[in-house]
């Protein structure tokens, strides 16, 4: 090695320790601020209230009593000078004048390098959840704790649930097709990749069925379940019976039960959405299916109502329409294209009730619904998707004209056939009158035929497209 090739090297070094200490009386002059404690005055329901505290919300806390363990809360409002959390854990053994501790915050330093910016943003006091490679194959809780009794998680980074939304300028536009396996999905509702749609169903009609052939034959690189504010019981059943181990071998799975505290259960779902944004600024794509949308919004609703929020539709305060879109316009495609977030978000309609307020609220801020039909589950033909009532809002540009000419000839098959229905099963229909209506009552058992499917068997996008062209252009 050179002697000029040392000096210049010392003499560089030696600039960039001159550029840092230079920075120092700045930073010296900026206050830090200095850990403060608060103290819990008062609970009431789900809510705790604190004084001494001055925190943004989102801000993660730990309520500690002498000789108990400490409750995690986490900031959801605040009145004057009083904060008021909502607790991730069980409330046993607290009293008033327990310490609320705040997560403390790192103190930001003067960055030592050529391109360094001269602050680094330190980081806020939410939480930090592990993601990363490690989780793959895993079944963990809210908090990032694994739920398989398998050891702890390895090859894994920590990062905020909070992050910036994406500009809407920098994403790429949807225009690949998606292959999700499912035959009436990729003939009549083609998905594209970066898509987000929501699936309408009442209870018991294979929803979660459904999810489980999308995640082991959907083509993704990785696979993120969000299970929230379901039954403890089926979150096993979904992932030994319906997942199975194929699918969970390249899947996350976040379970948040129905006991689980509401802050508990909508962290999840966040938790569940930053998992597959990890994975989607790595260029992967990522499928990424949330069962359900609406125990999210009951959980905000829970929340909102408990810190004095006025109730609006059927009791869902305002703040419930907010953290809607919030959550879910953060799938979709990445940055300049680069990995992408196709989405499916079940939503419960009660009573089968389409014009419930988080179900309409959820077709206005997805980009495609795919309805469920009781009735077509009670006749038995599964999946039971109502082709009529659904719709795939990206189907035009990421489907070429044979096939859209194609779904479009099949809807009006199937639609003629609906309204005919009742003469038909009176004996009154008959053949010859109506050359459109007696193409579709001879097509119609073919067409429904299509639209079955078995949950082993795997539909391909291709081999779809091909018998719908020949069964409708026949």
């Amino acid at each position: 090695m050179s002697t000029e090739f040392i000096e210049a090297a010392q003499a560089a070094r030696a600039q960039r320790w001159d550029r840092f200490l230079s920075r120092l009386p700045d930073f010296a002059d900026q206050p830090q601020p200095l850990p403060a404690e608060g103290t819990l005055l008062r609970v009431t329901g789900l809510v705790l209230e604190a004084a001494g505290l001055r925190l943004p919300l989102g801000a993660a806390c730990e309520v500690r009593m002498d000789h108990e363990a400490p409750v995690q809360a986490e900031v959801v409002g605040f009145n004057g000078d009083r904060a008021f959390l909502m607790p991730t854990g069980e409330l046993h053994g607290l009293a008033s004048g327990a310490r609320v501790l705040p997560r403390p915050a790192p103190i930001a330093v003067p960055q030592l390098g050529k391109d360094a910016h001269p602050w680094r943003r330190s980081e806020d006091r939410g939480l930090l959840l592990p993601v990363g490679p490690g989780l793959l194959g895993r079944v963990v809780d809210p908090h990032g704790q694994p739920m398989d009794r398998r050891g702890p998680l390895a090859a894994c980074a920590v990062a905020p649930l909070a992050r910036r939304p994406i500009n809407a300028m920098d994403r790429a536009p949807v225009r690949q097709p998606l292959d999700t396996g499912v035959r009436a999905i990729n003939t009549m509702l083609t998905v594209g990749r970066g898509q987000r749609l929501g699936l309408f169903a009442g209870t018991g009609v294979g929803k979660s069925v459904l999810l489980g052939m999308m995640a082991r034959y959907t083509t993704a690189d990785v696979i993120v379940v969000g299970l929230i504010g379901e039954r403890g019981r089926e979150v096993k059943e979904f992932i030994e019976d319906i997942l199975g181990e194929e699918g969970l071998a390249r899947s996350v799975v976040v379970a948040a039960p129905a006991d689980s505290p509401a802050l508990v259960r909508m962290q999840g779902a966040t938790y569940a959405t930053a998992i597959a944004e990890h994975f989607r600024d790595q260029g992967r794509h990522v499928l990424l299916l949330m069962d359900s949308l609406t125990r999210y919004a009951m959980a905000q609703r829970e929340i909102a109502l408990a810190i004095g929020e006025p109730p609006a539709t059927k009791g869902y305060p305002p703040s419930c329409f907010t953290k809607l879109p919030q959550l879910v316009e953060r799938s979709g495609n990445g940055l300049h294209g680069v990995g992408s977030i196709t989405a499916f978000y079940t939503v419960l309609s009660e009573g089968d009730d389409q014009q419930d307020p988080i179900a309409d609220a959820a077709r206005g801020i997805l980009d495609g619904h795919i309805v469920l039909s009781r009735e077509l589950a009670e006749g038995g033909h599964y999946p039971a998707i109502d082709v009529e009532k659904s719709v795939s809002r990206v189907m035009t540009s990421v489907a070429d004209k044979a096939h859209l000419d194609a779904a479009r000839r099949a809807r009006q098959l199937l639609a003629r056939y609906n309204r005919a229905r009742d003469l038909i099963q009176l004996g009154a229909y008959t053949p010859g009158h109506d050359a459109e209506l007696d193409l579709a009552v001879r097509l119609h058992p073919q067409l429904m035929a299509l639209l079955q499917q078995g949950i082993q068997e795997h539909a391909p996008l291709e081999l779809g497209k091909q018998q719908l062209t020949a069964l409708v252009g026949g």
